[in-house]
């Protein structure tokens, strides 16, 4: 009895086999292969502060983040202006693109060349930041990954 048990399961994985291989074989290899992350903040800018917050964005952000690119922290940055946007949503978003995610100590470093490239405290770049609210708010932020086909 123990000897047919046996032979139905050999009979039963080598009728099965070449239906299950392509399967493995398939899902070994996934289509898509992980590329670059891209942060994307939603800002929505008030009545009458266009001209204002265009001014910051030309000058300050674009140094900071040309600064992050000569560090190879960033691969890329864009400004992209949402031109038909619906009630609710941003009029603007901020997107910098980077191959990896620093760790704690490694964020911890870029803040201290950060503050010493700006030239000012923490407590005064927040502050800044806070003053912009005049014109602009932050609405949204996402994290998102672009993956490629092999």
């Amino acid at each position: 009895m123990k000897m047919i048990t046996q032979m139905k399961m050999a009979v039963a994985m080598v009728v099965t086999l070449p239906m299950a291989l392509p399967t493995a074989v398939h899902a070994q290899e996934f289509p898509l292969v992980a590329g670059d992350y891209s942060e994307v903040a939603g800002i929505f800018v008030k009545d009458g502060g266009a001209y204002k917050y265009a001014t910051h964005l030309a000058t300050k952000w674009v140094d900071v983040q040309e600064f992050a690119k000569s560090k190879g922290w960033i691969s890329d940055y864009k400004i992209l202006i949402n031109e038909y946007p619906r009630d609710g949503e941003p009029t603007i978003y901020l997107m910098t693109t980077f191959a990896k995610m620093a760790d704690a100590a490694e964020g911890e470093r870029r803040n201290k060349e950060y503050d010493a490239y700006m030239k000012s405290s923490v407590e005064q770049q927040i502050a800044e930041s806070g003053n912009r609210a005049e014109y602009r708010t932050v609405q949204s932020s996402m994290l998102l990954r672009e993956y490629k086909v092999r």
